[in-house]
């Protein structure tokens, strides 16, 4: 072993307080493990405007305790030397390995550093913490919580004052603070902070249960799954405090458990992971399945479908999205928004309803700044219905707005499906997909867009590629990012993206079809041509 990599884990081995990662590196050390010693010393998990997010274990290049507390001090070194301190940091935590361990570390830092602190009494939904910031006027949040990743991940999540996401330049400004902390017994901590629980859990459900009126229809059987997250307790209080039945539960998924033990990834976009709700919507004769991810900031809808295998098929997030926009948008003032990888129309819902619609990069931490939202979307299942109270993404509060939606619609004889069909006859169908590359090695990703900007491809499917934006360029509407636009002849679009939480290369397509009375022809249609369009940009990719 290189006495230099030995040296240096030697020197974290003496400051880390967890018994855990302490004796997970020692073995390391006493077996020689270059390679793996090497993966966790070769470098640290970059400070972003996701904030952190990785592997649970020893070394600076993973989730534990000593990277906790080195952020939470560097959080709190920039608070100060903003002036923002007048209030208190909100802390909470998902049911994940070491959340509630690693919230407790931020909560000490914070009072260490003279900063006030209140820490969520228990594991809950992130947008909690996202509301609790102004209900609590609190400086900053911070959720521990890997959201929908892989069972072995955790992160470390930083919002503001002003509820949203952090975005540049204050998460560079935070990672060069977090780089100047010194040795970890030189950082104070206390252990005198103030917890949050059932008083600010119910501000937040009393919130949502003034979304639906008290006239609105209610008659609905719905199935539900939190994925073994966080969400059950206040996803079943916020349906019942609105006025619903409470969902039937998949019995397996009910309870938190952070190995996620009945999902391949506890994400429900991924294949296989609402199985469970289907098999139980099913057997109850539901009129919807949903599902929360694991920090129940998303929310999946799944419906009736005789055209679909097995008679049920999930709604894509850009689907529900334009659901919800021609549901929330009529009579309102102010404006609507969502990503440049979601469906453009929500642009066309909003000029129909005379609301203005901006186009904002990917992430929550774009859309819940967009000044006067009165609705935000992204396709990834994130859904901001209530842009006053919640800045972000809130699968509780969209999963009562569905059930108030799916009602309105039972009562009128109707489906989601018929709403959706509506939709394709005003606007024109706008059916959406994604080729998605999980990689082991992210050097790929950054070969595969290096590929197509040396060789961009003159077509894609049917149709003829008319203009390509390089977005890290940047423009006078969008900060630079990584990605790659093409604007393709008939109103289709294809977006290409590094992920920016996980190891993927993501690809977003568009197809827009007219449709007069047979909108299950478009459909065919539709699916034919972004299968084409798969196929070709695969190959330019080399994905």
């Amino acid at each position: 072993m290189r006495d230099d990599l030995k040296a240096v884990a030697e020197a974290w081995l003496s400051e880390d307080p967890d018994p855990d990662t302490r004796a997970e590196l020692t073995k390391l050390l006493e077996a020689e493990d270059t390679d793996e010693l090497a993966d966790r010393f070769s470098g640290t998990l970059e400070f972003g405007t996701a904030g952190l997010r990785g592997a649970v274990g020893a070394g600076p290049n993973r989730m534990n305790r000593v990277v906790v507390i080195r952020a939470a001090a560097g959080l709190a070194a920039y608070l100060k030397a903003k002036g923002l301190t007048d209030g208190p940091v909100l802390i909470g935590y998902d049911a994940r390995h070491k959340s509630d361990v690693f919230a407790q570390d931020t909560a000490a830092v914070m009072r260490g550093a003279g900063l006030d602190a209140v820490l969520l009494d228990r594991p809950a939904p992130t947008p909690v913490v996202a509301f609790g910031i102004g209900h609590l006027r609190a400086v900053a949040g911070v959720v521990v919580t890997a959201s929908h990743n892989p069972p072995q991940d955790n992160g470390y999540k930083v919002y503001l004052g002003d509820g949203s996401q952090i975005v540049p330049p204050a998460d560079a400004e935070i990672a060069a603070a977090i780089a100047a902390v010194g040795p970890l017994a030189d950082v104070p901590r206390g252990d005198d902070w103030q917890t949050a629980g059932d008083d600010l859990l119910n501000a937040y459900l009393d919130r949502i249960a003034e979304l639906v009126p008290a006239d609105a229809p209610r008659e609905l059987n719905v199935a539900y799954t939190p994925l073994h997250g966080v969400g059950r307790t206040l996803a079943e209080a916020a349906v019942a405090r609105a006025g619903f039945a409470v969902p039937q539960v998949v019995a397996s998924q009910a309870d938190p458990d952070p190995d996620f033990p009945t999902v391949s990834f506890p994400n429900p976009e991924e294949p296989g992971a609402i199985d469970a709700a289907l098999e139980l919507a099913r057997s109850i004769d539901a009129d919807l399945a949903v599902a929360n991810d694991p920090d129940a900031d998303r929310c999946a809808v799944a419906v009736p479908d005789a055209a679909a295998d097995g008679g049920w098929r999930m709604l894509r997030g850009d689907e529900l999205g334009s659901l919800l926009g021609e549901f929330l948008l009529p009579g309102s003032r102010g404006v609507a928004a969502c990503s440049i990888v979601s469906s453009s129309l929500l642009g066309k819902i909003a000029a129909s309803y005379g609301v203005r619609y901006v186009e904002t990069l990917t992430g929550f931490k774009w859309i819940g700044r967009v000044p006067e939202l009165v609705f935000g979307y992204e396709e990834a299942l994130g859904y901001c219905v209530d842009p006053t109270a919640v800045k972000d993404k809130d699968g509780v509060s969209t999963l009562v707005r569905v059930l108030q939606l799916a009602a309105q619609a039972k009562a009128a004889g109707r489906t989601l499906v018929d709403l959706l069909d509506d939709l394709a006859v005003k606007y024109g169908l706008h059916a959406t997909d994604q080729l998605s590359a999980r990689v082991e090695d992210v050097a790929l990703i950054a070969q595969a867009m290096e590929r197509l900007r040396a060789t961009p491809p003159q077509a894609l499917g049917a149709y003829a590629v008319e203009r390509i934006d390089d977005l890290s360029q940047g423009s006078a509407s969008l900060p630079p990012t990584d990605g790659l636009r093409y604007t393709l002849s008939d109103g289709a679009r294809v977006v290409v993206r590094p992920s920016g939480t996980e190891p993927k290369l993501k690809c977003y397509l568009e197809v827009v079809v007219p449709v007069t009375t047979d909108v299950t022809a478009a459909r065919t249609q539709a699916a034919e041509a972004l299968a084409a369009i798969k196929t070709d940009l695969a190959a330019a990719a080399g994905i």
